[in-house]
C-alpha cells in the first residue's frame, strides 16, 4: 500500500499512538465485528490481554485506559479528552461497560483487562488478545491484534503477511527514497508534487489542501493549549508543564539573547505535555515524537518571511513522502526499534518538509532528512516510570532545533552526499534489530531505570 497523509498524520489523544491510540482502535474494531456478525447481543464477558510493551508500560501510557474506552465505542479522531476521566470513572465504580455504547455487561478491569509484564506475542512486542464470551462461558469471538505504531493496528494475519509494497494504482508509486528521487528527476516534480499526484489519485485536491489544513490547525489549537496550561502532569513524577513559563518569558519579558531556537523548543515543550496529559494531538508521526513536526512547522510559518498556507501543504506533504518510506522499510515503533524509530523519523520528516520549503530541490530535501535521521540512530526509548514525560518531552525539544539544523545544512550544498537517506533508514531498523528489549519501551532499561537509582 501507499501510506498517505492521513496514515501518518492522525488525530488522537495522548499519551501515546501505539500505547494509546492503537488499543483504543484495536478495541473498537474487534467489536464493530462482533456487532457485523449480529453477536454484539450476545457477549456477556470481555476479556483483554495486553503483551509485551503493551503489558511492560501500559499503565503509564493508559493501554488499559484506552481499551476500555474503544470498548465504550469511542474513537480517537472524535473523542473528547475532557469526558475521558468522568467516563472512565463511572466503568470502575459501577464495573459495568456498556459495548459500543448500546449493550451493558459487567466488566471488571482489575480481572478483564491483564497487562502481561513479562509475555510477549512472537509477531510483534505490542500484542492484544480479545476474547468475548457468551452465557455460560462460551467463547464468541477471539482476535490477536498488534499496535505496529503511529496508532496503525493490525490482526495476527495482517502481521504475518508480506512487508508492504507501493499501491500499483497511485500515479507515482515508490518504496524506497532512491525510486521517489528517480520519479522526481524523470518527471520534473518536486517531493510535495509527488506526493500530492498520489493523493489526488483518491480525491480532489481541494479534499487534500483541506485535509492538511485542517491538521494544521490542530497543531496550532495543541500548542495553544500547551502554552496555556499550567501546573502538573499526571503519573506520579510531578513533573512541572515548562512551556506556559517559557511562553511567557519570551512573550512578556523577552531575554535580549532571544533566539528562533527559543520558541522551537516553547512549541515543543507545548505539544508533548499536552500529549502527556492526554490531550489532542496529531501523531506526527507518532504520539511520542507528535512535538518535532509542529515545532518546525510553527517555527517557518511564524518566523520566515514569505511563508504561507501554501508552504504549509508543502511541508507537511514532503514529510508524508519521508515517513511513508521509513514507516515501509524500517518501523516507526518504539516498541519495535526504539525512539530512534519516533524521534528520530519525526526529525527526518520536519528536516525534509523545511528544506522543501526553503526551496531545496529533491535532493537537498533528501539530504536533510538523511541528516535528521542519521543523529538519531541508536537512540533508545527508556521511559521513566512508563510515562511519556522523561525523557520523552525534552527529546522532541532538541530534535526539534536538531530539524532545523538537518534542513540548513543541507540547503548549503547540492545534495550530493555519502549516505543515502534509504541506506541511513535501513541502518536504523537494524540497529533497532540489534537493540536489547530493555531499551525499547519496556521501562526496564536507560533512564526508566537509573533516575529512580540517583
Amino acid at each position: 500500500m501507499q501510506l498517505s497523509f492521513d496514515d501518518l498524520f492522525s488525530i488522537g489523544i495522548g499519551p501515546s499512538s501505539s500505547h494509546t491510540v492503537g488499543p483504543m482502535r484495536a478495541a473498537h474494531r474487534v467489536l464493530c465485528d462482533v456487532d457485523a456478525a449480529g453477536r454484539l447481543g450476545e457477549v456477556v464477558r470481555v476479556r483483554v490481554d495486553l503483551y509485551g510493551s503493551l503489558g511492560s508500560t501500559g499503565r503509564g501510557h493508559h493501554s488499559d485506559r484506552a481499551v476500555l474506552l474503544g470498548l465504550l465505542g469511542e474513537q480517537p479522531e472524535t473523542i473528547d479528552p475532557a469526558r475521558v476521566e468522568p467516563t472512565l470513572r463511572a466503568v470502575l465504580a459501577d464495573r459495568r461497560i456498556a459495548l459500543l455504547g448500546r449493550h451493558p455487561i459487567d466488566l471488571d478491569p482489575a480481572s478483564d483487562v491483564i497487562l502481561h509484564r513479562r509475555r510477549a506475542l512472537p509477531q510483534h512486542p505490542n500484542g492484544m488478545r480479545f476474547r468475548c464470551y457468551a452465557a455460560g462461558g462460551r467463547l464468541l469471538a477471539e482476535r490477536v491484534m498488534f499496535s505496529i505504531g503511529g496508532g496503525f493496528v493490525v490482526d495476527a494475519t495482517e502481521a504475518d503477511g508480506a512487508p508492504s509494497e507501493p499501491d500499483p494504482d497511485a500515479p507515482h508509486p515508490f518504496g524506497t527514497a532512491a525510486e521517489l528521487l528517480a520519479i522526481c528527476e524523470e518527471q520534473g516534480l518536486s517531493i510535495a508534487q509527488v506526493v500530492l499526484a498520489n493523493e489526488t489519485a483518491a480525491r480532489s485536491r481541494e479534499e487534500v489542501r483541506d485535509g492538511v489544513l485542517r491538521v494544521w490547525r490542530v497543531m496550532q489549537e495543541c500548542v495553544r493549549n500547551g502554552f496555556e496550561t499550567d501546573g502538573r502532569l499526571p503519573g506520579g513524577l510531578n513533573v512541572l508543564r515548562r512551556a506556559p513559563l517559557l511562553h511567557r518569558q519570551l512573550t512578556v519579558d523577552p531575554p535580549d539573547n532571544l533566539t528562533d531556537m527559543d520558541w522551537i523548543i516553547a512549541y515543543a515543550l507545548a505539544v508533548n505535555e499536552e500529549n502527556a496529559a492526554g490531550g489532542r494531538v496529531v501523531t506526527a508521526p507518532t504520539n511520542g515524537a507528535a512535538g518535532v513536526i509542529p515545532a518546525v512547522l510553527h517555527y517557518y510559518r511564524n518566523d520566515m518571511p514569505g511563508a504561507d498556507d501554501d508552504g504549509v501543504v508543502r511541508f507537511l506533504l514532503t514529510a508524508t513522502a519521508v515517513g511513508a518510506i521509513i514507516k515501509t522499510t524500517a518501523s516507526i515503533s518504539g516498541a519495535e526499534v526504539g525512539c530512534q524509530g519516533e524521534v528520530g523519523s519525526a526529525c527526518a520528516m520536519a528536516a525534509a518538509g523545511l528544506a522543501a520549503v526553503m526551496g531545496g530541490t529533491p535532493r537537498q530535501v533528501e539530504n536533510a532528512a538523511e541528516i535528521g535521521m542519521e543523529h538519531n540512530l541508536g537512540l533508545t526509548c527508556d521511559p521513566v516510570g512508563g510515562l511519556v514525560q522523561v525523557p520523552c518531552i525534552e527529546r522532541n525539544a532538541i530534535a526539534a532545533v536538531k530539524a532545523v539544523a538537518a534542513a540548513r545544512t543541507a540547503m548549503h550544498f547540492d545534495g550530493t552526499h555519502l549516505v543515502s537517506l534509504d541506506t541511513v533508514i535501513k541502518t536504523m531498523r537494524d540497529t533497532g534489530r540489534d537493540m536489547l528489549t530493555k531499551y525499547k519501551e519496556t521501562s526496564r532499561g536507560g533512564l526508566a531505570v537509573n533516575v529512580t537509582e540517583c
